[in-house]
């Protein structure tokens, strides 16, 4: 399934306020209009870093620039497409500290 993107935007936001972000995120971008997932699982064909959060949270966190930082995005897969929803952005840090705080499967902040 193709896969449409909610809020990019989002994404192009972060990317305005953390430049050095850009060329890794707009690669990320250009991967996500080729990709064609049909089930969870192959988010790895496309990301292989990336790992699907556990406790029922249908999400999925990806290492963007060797692991600079993470993005939380949730994920539906609907009849014909799967839709992906940017929850979170972030550094690698801060996606620690939501760790310890089991914060990674709720955060919603876009």
């Amino acid at each position: 399934m193709k896969i449409h993107l909610i809020k990019e935007k989002t994404i192009r936001n972060y990317i305005r306020e953390n430049a050095g972000s850009r060329i890794s995120f707009e690669e990320w971008l250009s991967k996500i209009k080729l990709a064609d997932w049909n089930i969870p699982g192959d988010f790895k064909n496309t990301f292989p870093t990336s790992d699907l959060l556990g406790k029922g949270s249908s999400r999925v966190v990806f290492d963007i620039a060797g692991n600079s930082f993470r993005m939380i995005c949730k994920y539906g897969f609907g009849e014909v497409e799967l839709h992906l929803f940017v929850c979170w952005i972030g550094t690698h840090a801060e996606y620690d500290k939501l760790s310890k705080e089991e914060k990674q499967y709720t955060i919603n902040v876009f």
